[in-house]
């Protein structure tokens, strides 16, 4: 189940807020401009399926979010447990980093751990299959897919080098927990 907990950056042990009611998620996140939505499949996805048959199963969000934000490019990006390059691909966001245009990604299956860094309050968001998390560009963050990476996502983008990480070089994002799918907390 998708979760936020909210902790102020200098203590990573304990969480000023944890919710798991994807409206409260919604509701916190918005005031700093993060999007969160939750969208059901048109029609059933079953595993392997092509990315077009993945982007015919969610045509009408997607239409609209490119309606909304201008999106140039939309793809399907998946990762399997097996992947002989999960190591390099974990690694590749793990440390701080922010973006040069927004961030948009919708899971289809699958999880992963966006930590937001945003004043002086890091937002962990546990984003499930039905997630769409909008991240703003300029913001500071990490993602985590954790030690044995299983995902489909779809992701938006704006210009092709707008996903591209520009690392701030500080250690906050080794300071907090990774993830680890299945764990309790």
């Amino acid at each position: 189940m998708s979760r936020l907990r909210i902790f102020n950056d200098t203590d990573p042990s304990t969480p000023l807020s944890s919710t798991e009611d994807q409206a409260l998620i919604a509701g916190q996140l918005k005031p700093i401009g993060v999007r969160f939505e939750q969208w059901q499949a048109a029609a059933p996805v079953q595993p392997g399926a092509s990315p077009e048959d993945v982007m015919a199963a969610y045509r009408a969000d997607i239409d609209r979010l490119v309606a909304e934000n201008g999106f140039n490019s939309v793809d399907v990006v998946s990762i399997a447990p097996d992947n002989p390059n999960k190591d390099a691909a974990r690694a590749k966001f793990l440390d701080e980093h922010y973006h040069k245009e927004d961030e948009v990604r919708f899971f289809v299956a699958g999880s992963g751990l966006f930590s937001l860094h945003v004043g002086d309050k890091v937002y962990e968001l546990r984003c499930e299959a039905g997630d769409l998390v909008g991240v703003p560009d300029g913001t500071t963050h990490w993602f985590d897919m954790g030690p044995e990476p299983s995902f489909v996502a779809i992701r938006f983008f704006t210009h092709p080098d707008g996903w591209v990480g520009h690392f701030t070089g500080t250690d906050i994002a080794r300071r907090f927990p990774r993830y680890e799918p299945g764990q309790a907390g």
